[in-house]
């Protein structure tokens, strides 16, 4: 009789499990702590810079990004290596219609599609980016790692700028421009900070 009752919950506990499996967690960034940083390159040099995080979530499953929506304020783009004139002028050209367009298209958003592990704490990302209106496919390599009661992603982008009608100095639409031709493609960092507790 013990070992029927026995049998009996260890068949109700594996029932209650598959009927109950893992719900996905969506997490929410801290935006005030989080951090992006955008590297562009040109024939004479390059330039780099912060960009702000409006609001972003990533969903995990089983240990396991399994998705994740990200809103950058386009407005807030600046540069860290120059000052001066020098400063406000290229910010102001970013923000121009040259580039990106900020007052028609304030912000960017970036969707995760599908997401591989490829080792612990390891991932393969793609998912959709938006800018100026134009969504294209990405892929790129981000890690999840475990900081404090929470979680901080990092992840390197390169990102093919003329995709996004964003084609000023580019080599692929204009002739002559010698040492003024900036590269077509320019790096993305991120550096995600989450609060809150994720079991990986």
């Amino acid at each position: 009789m013990k070992n029927t009752i026995l049998s009996l919950i260890a068949v109700a506990a594996i029932s209650l499990a598959f009927n109950n499996p893992i719900e996905k967690q969506s997490v929410s960034i801290d935006t005030s702590k989080s951090e992006i940083t955008w590297r562009a390159y040109k024939v004479l040099g390059k330039h780099h810079g912060p960009l702000t995080l409006k609001d972003g979530t990533i969903d995990f499953k089983d240990g396991d990004i399994v998705g994740g929506k990200f809103t950058m304020d386009m407005t807030t783009i600046d540069c860290d290596d120059l000052s001066g004139d020098s400063k406000g002028k290229l910010v102001g050209h970013l923000k121009s219609d040259d580039f990106f367009s900020v007052e028609s298209h304030p912000t960017s958003t970036f969707v995760i599609k599908s997401s591989k592990t490829t080792g612990k704490g390891q991932y393969e990302i793609t998912g959709d980016l938006t800018v100026k209106g134009q969504t294209h496919s990405i892929t790129f390599p981000a890690t999840v790692l475990k900081q404090g009661d929470g979680l901080v992603a990092n992840a390197r982008m390169s990102i093919d700028r003329t995709k996004y009608n964003v084609r000023y100095g580019s080599g692929k639409f204009f002739d002559g421009l010698g040492d003024n031709m900036i590269y077509d493609n320019f790096d993305i960092e991120v550096s995600l900070v989450i609060n809150e507790t994720v079991n990986l």
